[in-house]
């Protein structure tokens, strides 16, 4: 390496050196900065840590569990807010939201975070048990304060926690769409927020898309293959009985996604939890159907017909159900209600005028279709 390369090397460390500097002297800057003096009497003497961004998060919980906040961040206009979650969802959670009104005047609220949608976030609603006279809000130097005090039945360790802001101010305690967020588990023993410890938003696609997929797509359609084409005989058996088992297969990965997922953060939604297991048992007595079936001539086989239909399309009808709950609870976007929601009008669709079909044929020929 000669010496012009050894020197522009030389300089390109010195430059880093001094970036790094420049971020570690910011960040011990914001900490140090002093509080508004009308924030002095009740927030003093708070442990301080950045968190995210320009986001400064001063704390301290004491010896009632009563937990006592400051956040700071740049401020111009708009809102901000940081939420508790028990799970790392936002959906489920309850934030403390501040902001400077159009006509100067600070405003904090409570607000529940119901679902991602405007009417879904509700003031004045959540688990958070606070005193409102403990609460204020303060704009100083480009820089707002939000501070509030909150009591807990316990004492706080690793905490789910979620920061967001918005850029509008907010009409009638309505909040806007957010421009930034970001969530992350934070140690108040150590002071340490810790990005492995959210929410796997990884798992959960995996979760909804194999099962989306398995009990929403693949196995209505063996279903409507083994109801309304049998006579093409032997082909629809086949293709029913394949599109059966390998449905069940990724919906089998997808219960064992979801049961990874609950172990990881312990999500209280016992309504889907509960449809998935049923599901998960009526799918196993129809991969026991195909090794119990009798045959044709059985006195037992018309026994064994209702059997196999009826757990089907009980399976098939709580699938459905399930997956719209799962999208529900899981606060997926826009893109998989509009997905799922074609994907089952397309199938009612497609069923509606294959019925209508085969009654059509059914009363020109008296002849009962074959059973399987």
């Amino acid at each position: 390496m000669g010496s012009a390369a050894r020197a522009a090397a030389a300089a390109a460390a010195a430059l880093v050196v001094v970036a790094l500097a420049t971020v570690a002297t910011a960040q011990m800057e914001s900490c140090n900065d002093e509080l508004p003096p009308v924030l002095v009497a009740n927030y003093s003497g708070l442990a301080c840590q950045p968190v995210w961004n320009n986001f400064v998060l001063r704390y301290h919980q004491d010896k009632n569990n009563v937990l006592r906040v400051v956040l700071s961040t740049m401020y111009s206009t708009g809102w901000v807010g940081m939420g508790f979650s028990r799970d790392g969802l936002m959906i489920g959670s309850s934030a403390m939201v501040g902001w400077v009104g159009k006509k100067g005047l600070p405003h904090i609220r409570q607000f529940a975070l119901r679902g991602k949608a405007s009417s879904k976030v509700v003031v004045d609603r959540g688990f958070l048990v606070s005193n409102d006279h403990d609460h204020t809000v303060v704009v100083q130097q480009a820089k707002i304060y939000i501070a509030f005090q909150l009591r807990f039945s316990y004492r706080l360790t690793h905490q789910h926690i979620i920061m967001a802001f918005g850029n509008s101010i907010p009409v009638k305690n309505k909040l806007t769409r957010h421009q930034g967020k970001t969530s992350f588990t934070f140690d108040f023993t150590t002071g340490r927020a810790s990005v492995d410890g959210s929410f796997p938003y990884g798992l959960r696609r995996a979760h909804g898309a194999l099962n989306v997929f398995a009990w929403g797509v693949l196995m209505p359609i063996g279903a409507i293959i083994a109801r309304y084409f049998r006579r093409m005989d032997p082909l629809w058996f086949y293709l029913h009985v394949g599109l059966q088992f390998v449905g069940f297969i990724i919906g089998l990965a997808g219960v064992v996604a979801g049961v990874a997922l609950y172990n990881k953060i312990q999500a209280d939604i016992p309504a889907h939890r509960g449809l998935g297991i049923f599901v998960l048992f009526l799918g196993i007595l129809q991969i026991l159907a195909f090794f119990l079936r009798p045959n044709v001539d059985s006195k037992y086989r018309k026994y064994w017909n209702w059997y196999h239909h009826w757990s089907g399309r009980l399976a098939l009808f709580f699938a459905s159900v399930n997956i719209v709950l799962g999208i529900h609870v899981g606060g997926a976007d826009n893109s998989w209600k509009i997905g799922y929601g074609f994907n089952l009008a397309v199938i009612l669709v497609a069923v509606i005028a294959l019925e209508f079909m085969l009654w059509t044929r059914w009363s020109k020929n008296s002849t009962s279709t074959p059973t399987y």
